[in-house]
């Protein structure tokens, strides 16, 4: 192997291990955002999210997503095999492991204090088993039909994020909201305990999306490190204005600038721009940072007092809505056939075709997976265990002792 060869895969295994810590810090935001009756509750169900996926995606689901596109359905699906054993792309399978990971862990935000814990981990087991690689193999295997079609979505807005967006807003509304959530019609804020901790996870997740984005280009030597530094770059400014524009927008409508808002913000910024963050320029990157830092705010708001749909941690606005919104913005800022650089409306009705058929299958997978769970084992725990905390009746332990 040359040198050249072993610099890009020592570049892609340390971008998987970035992304893995952001495993920690989807735990601290969702820990953060959330009571500390549940703290304990929360890690399992993370921790849980990684070691189910890994095994699950070595198993099956890489081959699904990165098999070979073959015979009548291989624009839909891989070919199927088990047990992934190719010594030469072990560092390809960690990396796309850590993504697969982060779909399903998408989810626990969502359906937080009141899921059984039983019933989470056979639905994190199947999206990273089928969910995920099924609609990641349309966009990121060459033979996908997505990708004939000239989808652009480079580290996943919509493939991974949008993919974990769409099962928490189909699985909150499947579970149901928090009790005390919504007294006759209003709805009631329940403060996380600790935004210390939460804000600890965002700083985290920051960090970890410099490996996410950048690392997808899967090679840094010769010309390609300065194709990752644009990107790093880029990734760096969509947050920093998303951030910035959610505080404004929050300090103009509530009268102060609000904490968890800003921090979503950021987190807003990272997932939009993760899908044109090799496509787009500087300038582009960060206006599509203000315009997602505005939607999440409206987004949060909307989903939670117009739609009554419980989601502690804006999951479904940070991850749903914002992966689609920065998918489809590829289609006006890229520099390579983007409507702002004259290619005319095409890659703009490409990403929007890419967006809703990847939201159709994410949706109706995840209600067909919830549906059977829901009648065979049940989705929520009963009255006594949500008020008492999931830790106690689920663990039989405190976090805080």
């Amino acid at each position: 192997m040359d040198t050249n060869a072993v610099l890009n895969l020592m570049w892609v295994v340390i971008s998987g291990i970035l992304v893995f810590f952001m495993q920690a810090g989807f735990t601290l935001v969702e820990t953060g955002f959330t009571r500390s009756k549940n703290a304990g509750n929360i890690i399992m169900k993370n921790i849980m999210d990684f070691c189910i996926g890994s095994l699950s995606f070595w198993a099956l689901g890489y081959a699904l997503m990165y098999g070979d596109a073959v015979g009548t359905f291989g624009a839909l699906i891989g070919k199927p095999s088990l047990f992934f054993n190719n010594p030469k792309e072990m560092h390809s399978l960690f990396f796309q492991t850590v993504f697969a990971a982060t779909s399903a862990t998408i989810v626990s935000g969502a359906i937080a204090e009141r899921t059984k814990f039983s019933t989470y981990l056979i639905f994190s087991l199947l999206m990273t088993l089928i969910i995920y690689p099924i609609s990641g193999h349309w966009v990121w295997q060459s033979g996908g039909w997505l990708s004939k079609l000239g989808f652009i979505d480079f580290a996943g807005s919509t493939v991974v994020h949008s993919v974990g967006g769409w099962a928490s807003l189909v699985a909150a509304v499947m579970v149901g909201p928090r009790i005390g959530k919504y007294v006759n019609g209003k709805s009631n804020a329940i403060p996380g305990h600790n935004l210390l901790i939460g804000s600890l996870g965002i700083f985290i997740l920051w960090l970890g999306w410099f490996g996410f984005n950048a690392g997808s280009k899967l090679a840094i030597s010769g010309d390609n490190a300065n194709a990752v530094a644009n990107i790093i770059v880029t990734t760096n400014l969509a947050a920093a204005a998303a951030a910035i524009t959610s505080m404004f927008v929050t300090w103009y409508s509530y009268g102060k600038p609000d904490i968890s808002m800003t921090l979503n913000g950021a987190l807003a910024g990272l997932v939009a721009i993760t899908a044109g963050c090799a496509a787009v320029s500087p300038v582009g990157a960060v206006i599509i940072g203000f315009i997602s830092g505005v939607v999440v705010v409206f987004s949060i708001d909307f989903i939670d007092k117009k739609l009554k749909i419980d989601d502690p941690v804006g999951a479904i606005s940070v991850h749903g809505v914002n992966g689609a919104l920065g998918t489809l913005l590829v289609g006006v800022f890229a520099k390579d056939g983007g409507l702002l650089y004259g290619g005319g409306f095409h890659l703009l009705g490409v990403q929007a075709i890419g967006i809703f058929t990847i939201a159709i299958w994410a949706m109706l997978a995840s209600f067909i997976v919830l549906s059977i769970l829901k009648k065979a084992m049940g989705l929520r725990v009963s009255r006594i265990e949500e008020e008492d905390g999931l830790d106690k009746h689920e663990h039989d332990m405190s976090v805080y002792n």
